[in-house]
């Protein structure tokens, strides 16, 4: 591609590029540019929100640039406040060190990994001294600071900024300029840490980053970004039947986004696709079904995606149970007295991370037992041999008697 063409290319769908004019200008050098992405590892699974940016630095790699990977070990320890309404916890380095180890591996699927360069920012920030750090936060002001939006609504609520989350802007840019960055890519949250980058670069007398942002994936709720800590997100990682069974509840009127960010379609090919819906040329249904054959193919390959189709047709449309599903196991002793509880019945078979969320299922008319729904959260039940435990549409366990 011509440079013209590279930087049509790589624009596709971006909502900021800071800016195109400097984007050209980098590609007409005709080196490989050093493309930026950076991941805190506050959790230790990424998902198909992650890979919005992921498959834009494909694109990338697919030209010849590097693509430089930093892991946030350090920068993990502030906390991003990025979208967020009060300070986060902070997490232990042990956590850190535990989610990180996962990251290279699950940006495997969709980068390859070979050809990138993958840092951890600790390898430069664990040899800055406080004097150094000191030069750093010379460089910005508290004024330029408060102007983000989460920082400024903060403080009309009258809630508490930490000091260190003021750093976190400036030691994420920082990572910019240890790097040597060309682009850096990421979301539409983060479109001010990334100026503070530029900035930041600058200050270090080095040429400024471009800086490009895309749309963030709404979750499966239809309402927030797509987090884990929301609960309303898609693993890659997650086996082929959960990945295809969770995006075919997305609600309909995320399809065409979806098909946008996570299948590369164009605006046109989104307005066919519109347009199809809209005049009853194509079933929201059978939209939803392609969609998610296509992106669980993507992480699991196209025979696993469409044993995963068949089995949610069978399961869902014929009513039938899964072929396969877990066990749990239940001891005389669960059963003693007048039986289990049901809320520890649910939470024994992984449905639910804690008591509060079981009871809140049961309550919702999403629990059954045998096929018949148990819609008293205080219930105990004295499950036979074999009977299925059912959570919403998608889970199932069987019950396993020890002994039986």
């Amino acid at each position: 591609m011509t440079p013209e063409q590279q930087l049509e290319h790589l624009s596709q769908g971006a909502v900021d590029v800071v800016n195109p004019e400097e984007l050209l200008a980098k590609l007409r050098t005709g080196r490989p540019l050093r493309i930026k992405y950076g991941a805190d590892p506050s959790a230790p699974d990424l998902h198909l929100g992650h890979s919005v940016p992921l498959r834009r630095l494909r694109r990338f790699q697919d030209l010849g640039h590097t693509i430089v990977f930093i892991i946030g070990d350090f920068t993990g320890r502030i906390g991003d406040p990025s979208g967020r309404s009060k300070t986060r916890p902070l997490l232990t380095e042990e956590q850190i060190r535990a989610n990180a180890q996962t990251y290279a591996e699950q940006v495997g699927h969709l980068l390859d990994v070979s050809r990138c360069e993958i840092h951890y920012n600790s390898e430069w920030f664990g040899q800055m001294s406080a004097a150094d750090l000191l030069v750093l936060a010379s460089h910005y002001t508290i004024a330029r600071m408060l102007e983000r939006d989460d920082f400024h609504l903060r403080m009309l609520r009258g809630v508490p900024i930490s000091m260190l989350e003021t750093l976190y802007p400036l030691v994420q840019a920082y990572d910019s300029v240890a790097v040597r960055a060309d682009v850096e890519i990421g979301g539409t949250d983060q479109l001010f840490n990334f100026l503070v980058g530029r900035d930041i670069m600058r200050a270090y007398g080095q040429e400024p980053q471009v800086v490009m942002t895309w749309p963030l994936l709404v979750g499966l709720d239809g309402e927030e970004k797509m987090s884990k800590s929301l609960g309303n997100y898609v693993g890659i990682t997650e086996p082929p039947g959960e990945m295809f069974g969770k995006l075919m509840s997305i609600p309909d009127s995320l399809m065409p986004e979806y098909y946008r960010l996570l299948l590369d379609y164009t605006e046109e090919e989104v307005a066919h696709l519109r347009a199809r819906l809209a005049s009853g040329d194509l079933h929201p249904r059978e939209a939803k079904a392609r969609l998610a054959q296509t992106v669980t193919a993507e992480y699991h390959g196209a025979q696993a995606a469409a044993q995963a189709r068949a089995e949610f047709d069978r399961v869902f449309s014929a009513r039938e149970l899964p072929s396969e599903m877990p066990e749990v196991v239940l001891t005389p002793q669960d059963l003693c007295n007048d039986g289990i509880w049901i809320v520890a019945l649910i939470t024994r078979a992984g449905f639910a991370p804690s008591n509060s969320e079981a009871r809140r299922l049961v309550r919702q008319g999403a629990v059954s037992l045998g096929g018949t729904t148990v819609g008293d959260e205080n219930a105990r039940v004295r499950p036979e041999e074999g009977v299925v435990l059912q959570v919403g549409k998608r889970r199932f366990a069987r019950i396993r008697l020890a002994g039986g």
